[in-house]
């Protein structure tokens, strides 16, 4: 893992569920309450915190039994997003450090963003609620390009609303895809190991550039405060 210079990051982005923000709660909790309306026992938040990041394909697996093709998904499906729309900043909030992370770089004079593989529609309304929409110079869902992630074209979109060369960024999330897209955009990357990551590939193994077990740490790897920084 290699440290970055005094020039560098121009901007840095994040993913939104398990990296920027904790959003686990509010994505299990339509599923609770499915389960119990069907007179199913309760699962703790510890099995399906894990598949916070999986959407609502992962969750319904895990919590209803049911995959893309039977017969009931997409009605359960539609039924899960309209839950999770109508509650999904009840209990969402910014990781413990990020307020640092974010204060950091906004000193610094670096940009930073977040690029999520949520639709638009519900990414936007959360960066929002969680009152960050003035300060991130771009909010772009899996839906905002032609492709969602692992594919770079979401990234190379931020860096293009950021006005900056791609190569010049890093990108920071808590899946292997993440690591992906941001490898293909040519940008650092960096596992949020603090998220939701599964135990059957963890992110030790994603050959990101660097790995952080709490947000805090990023402050000190991306060297923010130091004369140069965001320039």
């Amino acid at each position: 893992m290699t440290h970055p210079s005094q020039t560098w990051p121009h901007a840095v982005f994040f993913d939104l569920d398990g990296t920027l923000a904790d959003t686990a709660a509010d994505l299990a909790a339509p599923i609770h309450a499915m389960r119990a309306e069907k007179g199913l026992p309760p699962l703790d938040d510890s099995d399906l915190r894990p598949l916070a990041s999986t959407g609502a394909r992962g969750l319904i697996g895990r919590g209803l039994g049911l995959k893309p093709g039977d017969d009931s998904y997409e009605a359960v499906r539609v039924d899960f997003m309209q839950r999770y729309e109508a509650g999904m900043l009840e209990r969402t909030r910014l990781f413990e450090g990020m307020h640092d992370v974010l204060s950091a770089l906004d000193s610094a004079g670096v940009r930073w963003g977040v690029i999520s593989n949520k639709i638009e529609r519900l990414v936007v309304p959360i960066v929002a609620g969680l009152g960050l929409s003035v300060r991130s110079v771009c909010v772009i869902g899996g839906d905002t390009t032609p492709h969602a992630k692992p594919h770079p074209a979401p990234l190379l979109h931020g860096a293009q609303l950021a006005g900056v060369d791609a190569t010049a960024c890093v990108y920071i999330g808590d899946d292997l895809r993440d690591i992906e897209a941001g490898r293909a955009a040519g940008m650092r990357t960096v596992a949020a190991a603090y998220g939701y990551c599964g135990s059957d590939h963890p992110p030790e193994r994603w050959g990101a550039d660097h790995l952080i077990r709490e947000p805090r740490e990023l402050i000190a790897w991306l060297a923010l405060g130091r004369s140069g920084v965001g320039n």
